[in-house]
């Protein structure tokens, strides 16, 4: 009976403590379960990013369909021959066939959009603007042929932070100025105007 509970008592010693085997093979799974969570919250604020770019650039967009049924009489001098945004550096002019307030507002509109796109509304405290859509470009173009009149389409397109698909087809704003176009983003809104 002696040598049974003697027995019993060194196999149960030996249970008592874990081995050094055990310990790291129980810190490599906590290492690959972290690094796996780092991983997902890196995906996850990428993800947030690129929601935060889009409903800006949703924005910017909403904004420039604004402007243009607020003056659907010009509507002509805003579309854009080039992008306005980054990139632009020169002032926008109409040469539109009515001249006067209205035309000077068109301009007025188009120079204040480039401001928009290029981040103009927010500075940080050294006057840097840090509120654009990362390399933000804005075209308006005109809808014609098939009997279409006063149809114009308003897009936004950025920089993507990570290559992606690229935009459609029928959105060729900012096409070849991101590298390539699998890191352009692009948003766009038709509007149909009275006339």
């Amino acid at each position: 009976m002696n040598r049974r509970n003697h027995g019993f008592r060194c196999s149960r010693r030996r249970q008592g403590g874990a081995s050094m085997v055990e310990v790291l093979v129980s810190l490599f799974i906590i290492l690959v379960a972290l690094l796996g969570l780092t991983g997902l919250m890196v995906q996850s604020q990428a993800a947030q990013f690129e929601s935060y770019q889009r409903m800006q650039a949703l924005q910017l967009a909403q904004d420039m369909v604004s402007r243009l049924t607020a003056n659907p009489k010009q509507a002509a001098c805003y579309v854009t021959a080039t992008s306005v945004g980054t990139g632009y550096s020169g002032t926008p002019t109409c040469t539109g066939a009515v001249a006067g307030n209205a035309q000077d507002r068109a301009v007025k509109d188009m120079t204040e959009w480039d401001a928009l796109l290029k981040g103009r509304a927010e500075q940080d405290s050294s006057g840097t603007k840090v509120g654009a859509v990362l390399g933000a470009r804005g075209c308006v173009t005109a809808f014609t042929g098939n009997g279409v009149t006063n149809e114009y389409q308003v897009a936004v397109a950025w920089q993507g932070s990570i290559a992606s698909f690229a935009p459609p087809a029928d959105i060729a704003c900012g096409q070849n100025q991101y590298g390539t176009d699998t890191q352009r983003r692009a948003v766009s809104l038709v509007v149909h105007l009275p006339g």
